[in-house]
């Protein structure tokens, strides 16, 4: 086949492919996960791949598990001369893809299976591939239903031995099957989200990664570069040989630019990865060293802010409050969203509520409906507004009673966002607070509430509450970006847990003598144990 021709097929699958995806709606491709890969990166980890497989191998036998409309098949035609391509398969579940692809491929040596890859059974071994690429479908585990997800757990055990976790996508689930299809020595190069590599669905995965098979390299994009542009993924390459691996090795973390040429790269060792949870440091961070010292959830009880079920009805402003004429004892303060606030100190006037420019307050009431018509048939008639909307049934609202009453979430003194870029003026993707009032905060923040030593010395020096902010800004975001997870276009997320692990070593310098030996005993009885795959 010419460079001609096979360019000609490609500008004829691309308008394929925007003609297809324009016709479909965007909910129904996210809810089956299908994000077309793009066509130069599609050829980069074709000509990386033919730079990675063994001399033993032969001839290309090539299978792409989730076609689409054959971007990677589009690539290898690209890459390798049609005369060393034994065989081409390609699996598509949506026939909407797969029929067209089948006719635009058809006569050019790919084998189209309009079926489901996890339904299918895995090949004989002279006919399993020696090169597997494939942009598995990013569908999100509760998309997966409970017994769909019990079979594709029992086949994925039975082809890889891995255990998959239920929390797992549906990509974690095409991985380990695969195992089954492929020859000794094949190689496989995967397109994939890279939480996998933070999360602790991921564990099996890593688990895989380590001991099943020789992983030769893992390829971050940055994620300012999102490769996918309607999906809000940070994908990573993953490549590896189905071989057993051997002792001492090391896998070569790339990070930036393209997998031939990155912007960072670093050889870790596969013992350095056991250990540690969060791969993403990889390769900015030199090596992994469990943190001795304190940690900020050694001094704060971290919590995620209160989820409303609906905040567009329960977060009311006060003019809302007045001009319906509702009783603000039924209300209580709570902080505006993150781009609303742009004061990191946050002051209380004389009934604790917070002296800001966007002043809003949470419905919150206990009391029973039949006794909030007796008292406040204002109110009651905003409950009943709620119910006709349909919001009494939404889950958070239907497993409370009352429904309109909301979770415990007292005001903390030190609040920090839950969501963050890297790319702010400042360079601080995460924003810690200093609340002097009485507002509690809503689930995009997270909430730290002093422990039992901290919070007795912060009543006995009223001046500790600021030094200790202080200190919290002065966190290296590097140290914060370790610790949490980043999603397409530079979202960084921090977890409970995740800041529960940031050091904080300079807290403890900052409590009186007293408190610290007290903390130190309960740092001492808690050692940080990180279990190897």
């Amino acid at each position: 086949m010419t460079k001609d021709i096979t360019k000609a097929l490609e500008e004829r699958r691309l308008a394929l492919q925007r003609e297809l995806d324009a016709r479909k709606e965007q909910a129904e491709r996210n809810r089956m996960g299908q994000f077309a890969t793009p066509t130069g990166l599609a050829v980069d980890i074709l000509r990386y791949a033919k730079t990675r497989l063994s001399e033993k191998s032969g001839k290309v036998r090539f299978i792409d598990p989730a076609l689409g409309t054959g971007s990677f098949y589009s690539a290898l035609l690209e890459v390798f001369p049609k005369r060393h391509i034994a065989a081409a398969v390609g699996y598509e579940v949506d026939p909407y893809y797969g029929a067209p692809a089948a006719k635009l491929w058809s006569g050019t040596g790919l084998d189209v299976q309009l079926a489901d890859f996890t339904q299918a059974d895995p090949p004989l071994e002279a006919e399993k591939f020696n090169l597997l690429i494939c942009n598995p479908p990013y569908v999100r585990h509760h998309y997966i239903l409970n017994g769909e997800k019990l079979r594709l757990k029992r086949k994925t055990r039975d082809a890889a031995g891995v255990t998959i976790s239920g929390l797992a996508g549906l990509y974690c689930y095409f991985l380990g099957l695969c195992h089954a299809w492929m020859a000794d020595g094949g190689l496989a190069a995967w397109l994939i989200p890279s939480e996998f590599m933070d999360v602790n669905y991921g564990t099996s995965v890593k688990g895989y990664l380590l001991n099943k098979v020789t992983l030769l390299h893992i390829h971050r994009f940055d994620p300012n570069d999102v490769q996918f542009g309607d999906a809000l993924v940070s994908s990573v390459v993953v490549c590896f040989r189905k071989e057993a691996p051997l002792p001492g090795r090391e896998v070569r973390f790339t990070y930036g630019g393209s997998l031939e040429h990155p912007e960072l790269e670093l050889l870790v060792p596969v013992e350095t990865l056991r250990s540690d949870p969060k791969w993403t440091r990889y390769p900015m961070k030199q090596g992994f060293e469990a943190v001795n010292g304190p940690v900020l959830g050694d001094f704060f009880k971290i919590k995620r802010g209160l989820a409303t079920g609906n905040n567009n009805y329960f977060i009311l402003s006060a003019d809302d409050i007045k001009r319906r004429e509702l009783p603000m004892e039924a209300f209580r303060p709570i902080l505006p969203s993150p781009r609303y606030l742009s004061e990191d100190e946050i002051q209380a006037d004389s009934t604790g509520n917070p002296v800001l420019k966007r002043r809003l307050f949470l419905l919150d009431c206990q009391l029973e409906e039949a006794e909030v018509e007796k008292r406040y048939p204002k109110l009651w008639a905003y409950l009943e507004e709620g119910k006709a909307q349909g919001i009494a049934e939404r889950y958070l609202c239907r497993h409370r009673t009352p429904w309109y009453m909301q979770e415990n979430r007292p005001p903390s003194p030190f609040v920090c966002t839950y969501l963050g870029r890297s790319d702010t003026k400042n360079g601080r993707p995460f924003r810690f607070i200093l609340n002097y009032s009485r507002a509690t905060a809503a689930n995009v923040y997270l909430m730290l509430y002093p422990r039992g030593p901290v919070e007795r010395a912060l009543q006995n020096d009223p001046t500790l509450k600021r030094r200790i902010w202080e200190f919290l800004n002065e966190i290296c975001p590097n140290v914060m970006l370790g610790e949490g997870r980043v999603y397409g276009g530079g979202l960084h997320k921090l977890e409970p847990k995740e800041l529960d692990n940031v050091p904080a070593a300079k807290i403890a310098e900052l409590l009186p003598e007293s408190v610290r030996q007290r903390q130190q005993k309960q740092v001492d009885l808690f050692e940080p144990v990180f279990g190897g795959f």
